[in-house]
């Protein structure tokens, strides 16, 4: 069977727009991750401003959180085959949260700096994996345990 330049030239505009909106659901990830972490801190700093121990330190940290400002950070790093989306912490330290396939949008765990752990954890092509994702997903990947 031969394949025309046309339906080749529509394969790979769809296969474009396919990685061109698992990048773009990566980015909603890490915006989401970024949310979570801290509606985190800010509980945490809160339980210390109810017991009332050290209010405006704990206040002036809440203050900076909700301006924009976190001990955490997200950045996709991408690779041939996925997308490594990865934490750094205030220190600099960094390591991987998760990969996701550049060409399918699937989720792994990562079990490595190099690797992803086996199984898909969720599809992000797939709108109730997707919102279930945004609304879930925590900081910490406790989310991509097998569920």
């Amino acid at each position: 069977m031969t394949v025309s330049f046309v339906d080749f030239a529509a394969f790979q505009d769809a296969q474009n727009k396919i990685q061109l909106n698992v990048r773009k659901y990566c980015l909603q990830l890490i915006d989401a991750l970024k949310d979570n972490y801290r509606n985190y801190a800010i509980r945490g700093h809160q339980i210390f401003i109810d017991r009332e121990e050290s209010v405006e330190y704990h206040q002036s940290c809440i203050d900076k959180l909700k301006e924009g400002h976190s001990d955490i950070d997200y950045e996709i790093e991408s690779g041939s085959k996925y997308h490594k989306i990865i934490m750094i912490s205030y220190g600099g330290s960094r390591s991987v949260h998760c990969f996701v396939d550049k060409k399918t949008g699937e989720v792994y765990k990562s079990a490595s700096w190099k690797s992803p752990a086996k199984g898909i954890r969720f599809d992000l092509r797939l709108i109730k994996d997707r919102e279930w994702l945004f609304e879930n997903a925590d900081w910490s990947g406790g989310y991509l345990y097998k569920r």
